[in-house]
């Protein structure tokens, strides 16, 4: 997920008229620090603080750190406790969250990295106020049991999570129906490009910036950003859209999410990478949540 949000805001449209923020508001802890050698102050940890002292969602710039390319980053701390501590105190905060206040600027786009999906998660009050809350998932048998069985806790989330699949495994078909959630895209494992986003020099023999990963998040980015042209829209029933799903994820308010198939066993897991395909059009501030892709 870290990598993915990553690669979104390094290739946001539009990059020079908008700020771009990775918050790592995973409350296992954070790995951007490690990753780029950054410090762990100013931080979420920081953040958090001065959340006690003032409601201006502009001082969340100040805790943040620079990457390559100008998109900057909230690290967490590694620390799984003190990265939970510093949620709660931001979740609680008089007016609601920075984070979320600070999204609300239309020159700014917020990609959240909010973790795994577990009950009482800190992390669920920012995914909550998300334009688009984006569940990342392996295709494997180990991958989709897991998200299968966080399914339940996801419906109290959102009624309308966007399911997007990572790298080989079962065909995407497959996954829509044993989950009883539509994917919004595919994306493929791209050890040279995720190398790249990770600060580290890519496999040998790999070009970096060149992998599919690159492709692809250029393209989820691209929907994700903002409304398309009339004739790049797809044909949908207007008034079923909503920010941040595909038409057929709709559901009636209040409605409960399907109950994901039992006995993912009987799937034929692909022989080549399956094709990746096209998002559709979400809202402006994702969030994401999930498992971690391997990439």
């Amino acid at each position: 997920m870290t990598t993915l949000a990553v690669a979104l805001a390094a290739q946001w449209p539009h990059a020079e008229s908008t700020r771009r923020l990775v918050a790592e508001v995973d409350p296992a802890g954070g790995d951007l620090a490690m990753r780029f050698r950054l410090p762990a102050i100013p931080g979420l940890v920081s953040l958090a603080a001065a959340a006690r002292r003032t409601r201006d969602p502009a001082v969340v710039w100040d805790h943040t750190c620079a990457l390559p390319g100008g998109v900057r980053v909230l690290v967490a701390p590694p620390n799984g406790a003190h990265a939970r501590a510093a949620l709660a105190i931001l979740a609680t905060t008089p007016g609601g969250s920075l984070v979320h206040a600070l999204a609300r600027d239309a020159g700014v786009v917020v990609l959240a990295d909010c973790g795994r999906v577990d009950p009482g998660s800190p992390a669920e009050v920012i995914a909550r106020r998300a334009d688009a809350l984006v569940l990342v998932t392996g295709t494997h048998a180990e991958d989709l049991a897991h998200t299968a069985a966080r399914l339940g806790d996801l419906a109290r989330w959102t009624p309308r999570p966007g399911l997007l699949l990572v790298g080989d495994g079962y065909p995407t078909v497959d996954v829509q129906r044993e989950l009883g959630v539509p994917a919004i895209g595919r994306i493929p494992h791209d050890p040279a490009a995720a190398a790249a986003l990770a600060g580290h020099r890519p496999p040998p023999g790999r070009r970096q910036g060149h992998g599919g990963l690159a492709r692809q998040a250029a393209a989820l980015a691209r929907a994700l950003a903002g409304p398309a042209a009339p004739a790049a829209l797809p044909s949908v029933n207007a008034a079923a859209a909503v920010p941040g799903v595909t038409a057929q994820q709709v559901r009636q308010p209040g409605g409960a999410m399907p109950p994901p198939g039992q006995g993912l066993h009987p799937l034929s897991p692909v022989r080549t990478p399956p094709q990746v395909g096209q998002p559709h059009r979400n809202g402006h501030q994702p969030s994401i949540a999930g498992k971690e892709p391997p990439t």
